[in-house]
């Protein structure tokens, strides 16, 4: 089986599609991982065939003008707010990307199409090629349910109604962008134009897309009125570096003392990383506890932290994470799965999209403090949830617990299971690269 995966975000939104991919490569089939041109030596090092993608999207977003746009966006709404923003510039980004897809899309010639909404044009360049897609997601945000809204809108308690209702709020989004979808299809694909939404359209022979959602049922229960081509597989992780080991500082910092508390909020820092980095120092120094600050892409920045706070470009969460008090980040679906997978408690301080999903569900698992929305930060209540987070033993049995669930789950290769049963279904190959 030949698989073309197509997907698109930071590298915390790419590594569980890098961990299907290494997945499918595992189990004997042909894989092709096509996303922006930054990740190609990420994939090189598992020996992943790449395809690049424009890297213009995820530089926008690393602008003073990206930034502002997302600065105190919250939720699903703040999301599509912020985009509506930034439409005019993104419009030709987007375009571009889904003509990498295309071109990506000719020269793999897949049995299977395995997508991330993101890349709007895969479903219909699977069309085009005759050969099923599948969606593959890492929260609920696609299918309607009674048992909760959609990901990131809020649960204000109007029951099963109001939760159904509010996933017309994401296909409303998508609706958006389907001029260019159709202009796609149509000048590029030669395509018809669909009669109905571009959003979410069906495979070639009429029968729903399957969606893999990338979290486990031990985190999210399956709504028992999900349609069968829904379904949970557990986490998509890839296995840990076993050559990698920390660098000189990093290593002695963690055993110079006790566990420290682990901050890091990705590329969700506003217009203010340095503010937002004085803000998290002040905290821990409020409650007397050591700290590891990691700024990464586009992350917190901060000079003369004190000697109770080391600061770190990037660590592999997986190595990281066991070896902390708590974890404090922003929500995204990637940290907090490396959070649960880690059984530590975590301080969630969401800012946009999915994040306060992910924040509300750590709450009602029991493992960590009531989140910290990103607009109501501040040292005495970052200092208060870490507190929290670093001296409750309830809090820390309950993520130990959770963890150990979670590790004896393998969704990369029910996933890739899921992935071969399609193709089967399809009159496609399943084995190697036939």
């Amino acid at each position: 089986m030949k698989t073309l995966v197509l997907t698109y975000g930071s590298r915390g939104d790419l590594e569980p599609f890098l961990a299907l991919a290494v997945g499918l490569k595992n189990a004997g089939h042909a894989v092709t991982l096509c996303s922006a041109g930054r990740y190609e030596s990420w994939a090189a090092q598992h020996g992943i065939a790449f395809a690049p993608a424009s890297d213009a999207l995820l530089d926008l977003m690393d602008t003073e003008e990206g930034r502002a746009a997302f600065e105190g966006a919250t939720g699903v709404i703040g999301a599509m707010r912020a985009g509506l923003k930034l439409a005019n510039v993104v419009k030709p980004i987007n375009w571009q990307v889904m003509s990498d897809c295309w071109a990506a899309a000719k020269k793999a010639a897949p049995d299977l199409i395995l997508y991330h909404p993101k890349s709007m044009a895969a479903p219909h360049i699977a069309e085009k090629l005759g050969v099923p897609a599948i969606m593959a997601v890492l929260q609920p945000m696609f299918v309607p349910t009674t048992a909760f809204p959609v990901a990131g809108m809020p649960d204000i308690g109007f029951g099963g109604w109001y939760n159904k209702l509010t996933y017309k709020a994401v296909a409303a989004g998508f609706r958006s962008y389907a001029r260019a979808i159709h202009r796609f299809r149509e000048d590029t694909l030669g395509l018809p134009k669909l009669k109905e939404s571009a959003a979410l359209p069906r495979q070639v022979h009429g029968r729903p897309i399957t969606v893999l959602h990338g979290f486990s049922a031990h985190v999210v229960p399956r709504p028992e009125d999900w349609p069968e081509h829904a379904q949970i597989t557990g986490y998509w992780r890839l296995a840990p570096d076993g050559e990698w080991s920390p660098p000189p500082d990093l290593a002695a910092f963690l055993s110079a003392g006790e566990p420290p508390v682990y901050i890091g909020f990705g590329s969700m820092v506003g217009r203010d990383p340095r503010g937002l980095a004085a803000l998290a120092v002040a905290a821990l120094k409020r409650v007397g506890r050591r700290g590891v600050l990691a700024t990464g892409w586009g992350g917190l920045e901060s000079d003369n932290l004190p000697d109770s706070v080391l600061k770190i470009e990037a660590a592999p969460h997986s190595w990281l994470f066991p070896r902390m008090a708590a974890v404090v980040h922003h929500g995204g679906a990637g940290t907090t799965a490396a959070g649960l997978h880690a059984g530590r408690p975590a301080v969630i301080c969401p800012f946009i999209g999915d994040q306060p999903f992910w924040a509300a569900r750590s709450a009602e698992l029991g493992i960590g403090p009531r989140p910290v929305p990103r607009k109501k930060l501040s040292v005495e209540r970052l200092a208060a949830a870490i507190q929290a987070a670093t001296s409750d033993e309830k809090l820390r049995a309950n993520a130990e617990r959770l963890a150990n669930c979670l590790q004896a789950e393998n969704g990369v290769d029910r996933a890739v299971s899921v992935m071969e049963t399609v193709a089967r279904s399809n009159g496609r190959g399943s084995h190697g690269g036939a």
